[in-house]
């Protein structure tokens, strides 16, 4: 059955300026993102992946076009953003951290505590609510990420590689723990990675962007039945088709932004405008 659309993106680009010049890190972007689907962003470094979140999440204003994410509930935030790291209060520990949204909204106490609990229950922080930041380890931070970002309740979850900077057996038990909450959920999720394992296990659907400046190259609708694991996917001949096809991908578009640059000698300005990883 087909779902409402809940992100409309519509003829988006974005440049940035310098005395220089200006690069474009965004061309004309469409793409709809359905309600409750779970998408992942895929593509070469300084492709503008986190422009895009970052535009989203209101943090970056486009340079032309636009983008609209559908309401439900007046009362309910836009969208809540999970970093790669630093995404959490150093000052506040973790139940204070996972409360913050909810207490800016000047929620009812009860409800704040109520909803605090399930999430760091949900997220196995209970035993920790009471450290602070710098007592946790580095995917215990993003625990308490996933755990704020879901208790605030927001229209869309935009998340930046949470998991990059994670050792694999830390990174596989957050994908499970986020697909176990997102399956309860239902939120509409638009995820980066540059892990084409990570994409496969956890998306509905891999958006494939060009290397800079940034377009929608290919759009990669995952089938294979939920719940499935790393072990699935790698066992999967489709599955390992999806693999080698985006791999593929990602090296060409590697291979023409070296050329291009080498061609076009742009490489003297334009190495200092960076645009996102």
């Amino acid at each position: 059955m087909e779902r409402d659309a809940k992100i409309t993106i519509t003829n988006l680009t974005k440049a940035f300026y310098k005395k220089q010049g200006s690069v474009t890190a965004l061309d004309n972007i469409n793409l709809t993102i359905q309600e409750g689907e779970f998408v992942c962003l895929v593509g070469p470094s300084g492709c503008g992946k986190t422009t895009l979140l970052r535009i989203l999440a209101g943090l970056e204003d486009p340079s032309l076009g636009g983008f609209t994410i559908a309401t439900e509930r007046e009362d309910r935030p836009l969208q809540s953003m999970v970093f790669q790291e630093r995404g959490i209060i150093p000052w506040l520990t973790v139940e204070e951290n996972v409360a913050f949204g909810l207490k800016m909204r000047k929620l009812p106490k009860k409800f704040i505590k109520e909803r605090t609990a399930y999430y760091l229950k949900k997220t196995g922080l209970e035993k920790f609510s009471a450290l602070y930041p710098k007592e946790l380890s580095g995917g215990m931070k993003q625990r308490v990420s996933i755990a704020r970002a879901f208790a605030n309740d927001p229209e869309i979850l935009l998340m930046d590689e949470p998991f990059a900077a994670l050792d694999e057996q830390n990174k596989f038990i957050l994908q499970e723990e986020l697909l176990s909450i997102w399956a309860e959920t239902k939120k509409t999720v638009l995820f980066i990675t540059h892990s084409i394992d990570e994409a496969l296990v956890l998306s509905d659907r891999v958006v494939l962007m060009s290397s800079h400046p940034g377009r929608i190259s290919q759009e990669i609708n995952i089938t294979m039945p939920r719940p499935r694991g790393m072990e699935d996917i790698r066992n999967d001949p489709e599955m390992a088709k999806r693999f080698v096809d985006i791999w593929d991908h990602l090296q060409e578009e590697v291979q023409q932004s070296r050329w291009e640059d080498e061609h076009k000698g742009e490489g003297s300005w334009r190495s200092g405008l960076k645009t996102d990883g």
